[in-house]
């Protein structure tokens, strides 16, 4: 795919097909390739540059589609912020891309003015929405004096796209740069197995930010000339009137969000049929919430796995998610599938010998869809990318012998207990498959004797009828793994500590247990 040439084509020959709904707004192709050009324009003429660094600060809106289309007409390197993110986080990534523009919503202006104050980059801040004071550009006023033809800029494969920033759940976050055919192939390798292909009738639903996981069949879709169906904001009940009302065909959604969906009171009412295809990921998915899910829309779950430096790589196809066969079968609900279309993947040991079948190493992936770089980081990009170009996970796992992939932990989350590896994943697997519990996760909590201990906080499943306690949970972990690894002590809580985007945070239930 060519960004570029995916925009003007539709405009030429799907100039009348909707391109994106959000609410109200409806936006044809012909209108989107316009604005689009509109903002390259307008940029160019505030004096940005192209493989100048642009930063984003908003949720998903109506503009969602049109700044991703602008900032690829005009060669320009989106870097989406997190509007979670702290002031002094927003200076610090602001400084590490060396961003020259931010484009930011009103209601985001307040929180993020502080930090454009005082970084010597940006010379030009875009808001969207009402203008806040005279020092800022309006958005649809720069757009309305813009030109709707294509910019002056030629735009090639190899070009810095995206810098899209790690989750930074154990420090800073770094910088993870896509050039224009690397994020491409992003999109080619997510919906390379879909059967049938996207068509035009094809329908996204973007239910997750569209500065994270939700991005990756955007271009997709956009070349099918099928439609985006934006939500500002996820909500379990919309969603559903969502696919109902625009019968979506496709979505992204990760744990958390199904978990929501299943089990929301709306869901056996609405007509859910148009969907065809749910893909999953970026956290684990507990086979209770598969199954679950599986009942309410049928079998059309499709796990991918990958990072922000290469994804995906491994995914597990609709007719891979076996609910009700032998045991063999069944456990494929808890792999990652095998590799993508392109993708190969080595489990390797720590002098990169590659391990047999049943092995636990460190998952090592290349394919065309890996990042280019670490952004101005070279040291984190030679621990992280062999010299062969193969990138290193950091995550742990095994194949087993029908080449699925397993995955047992984080390298850095595995708990040493006794002289004793013990892979948090294990038992998060076997306290959520107890029909009272709904979520958790399990930490090595400090420990005299062990010096390491495993330790979970759990979310009880409110429908269960009957009690949990603390003392069956730690039974069930030992009758299933043994005595070595089960759970030493489990803590009940409201909700578990995650990221924007479903990622539980290990790193603040780890901080719990060494505070207390």
């Amino acid at each position: 795919m060519d960004p570029v040439e995916v925009l003007r084509r539709n405009a030429e020959r799907n100039g009348d097909q909707l391109a994106v709904i959000c609410g109200d707004w409806r936006q044809t192709y012909r209108e989107l390739y316009a604005r689009s050009c509109r903002l390259a324009n307008a940029m160019r003429a505030a004096g940005i540059e192209k493989g100048e660094r642009v930063c984003l600060l908003a949720d998903n809106s109506a503009e969602t589609v049109e700044l991703v289309g602008g900032l690829a007409l005009g060669g320009y390197v989106r870097c989406p912020l997190y509007a979670h993110d702290s002031a002094d986080r927003h200076r610090y990534l602001l400084e590490l891309t060396g961003a020259v523009a931010l484009v930011v919503q009103a209601k985001y202006y307040s929180a993020i003015a502080p930090a454009v104050a005082t970084c010597e980059t940006v010379r030009a801040v875009i808001v969207i929405g009402e203008q806040p004071d005279a020092e800022v550009l309006n958005y649809e006023s720069l757009l309305a004096n813009a030109s709707p033809e294509q910019p002056p800029v030629t735009v090639g494969p190899d070009d810095p796209h995206q810098i899209r920033f790690s989750a930074g759940t154990t420090g800073l976050p770094k910088g993870i740069m896509h050039t224009v055919a690397g994020w491409m192939a992003v999109g080619d390798e997510t919906v390379g197995s879909v059967r049938p292909p996207l068509t035009s009738k094809d329908r996204y639903l973007a239910a997750g930010p569209l500065t994270h996981a939700a991005n990756m069949p955007l271009w997709p879709i956009l070349d099918a000339a099928g439609t985006v169906v934006v939500m500002p904001a996820f909500d379990p009940a919309e969603f559903l009137r969502l696919v109902e009302t625009e019968r979506a065909t496709l979505t992204l959604l990760v744990a958390t969000m199904v978990r929501m969906i299943t089990q929301h009171d709306d869901a056996p009412a609405r007509d859910l049929s148009s969907l065809r295809l749910v893909y999953y990921g970026a956290s684990p998915m507990p086979e209770s919430v598969l199954v679950r899910a599986i009942d309410v829309w049928g079998n059309i779950m499709h796990q991918l796995y990958g990072q922000s430096e290469v994804a995906p790589v491994a995914e597990l196809l609709p007719g891979q998610h076996i609910v009700d066969g032998p045991p063999e079968q069944r456990r494929r609900l808890r792999s990652a599938g095998k590799p993508t279309t392109n993708a190969r993947i080595r489990v390797v040991d720590e002098k990169d010998n590659e391990l047999p079948v049943g092995e636990i190493g460190e998952i090592v992936a290349v394919a065309p869809n890996r990042m280019a770089e670490i952004w101005n980081d070279p040291d984190a990009n030679a621990a992280r990318v062999t010299v062969d170009g193969w990138v290193r996970t950091r995550d742990m796992g095994y194949f087993d012998e029908e080449g699925y992939l397993y995955l047992a932990d984080r390298k850095e989350d595995m708990i040493i207990s006794g002289g004793f590896n013990i892979w948090p994943a294990e038992l998060e697997n076997v306290l959520t498959a107890h029909p009272g519990v709904s979520e958790a996760v399990v930490v090595g909590a400090p420990d005299a004797k062990w010096v390491e201990t495993p330790r979970a906080e759990v979310v009880l499943d409110q429908r269960y009828p009957g009690e949990v306690t603390e003392q069956e949970l730690i039974e069930l972990t030992r009758s299933k793994l043994g005595s070595v690894k089960k759970v030493t002590g489990v803590r009940f809580v409201d909700e578990l500590p995650k990221t924007p985007v479903g990622k539980v945070l290990r790193r603040v239930v780890r901080e719990h247990y060494r505070e207390h």
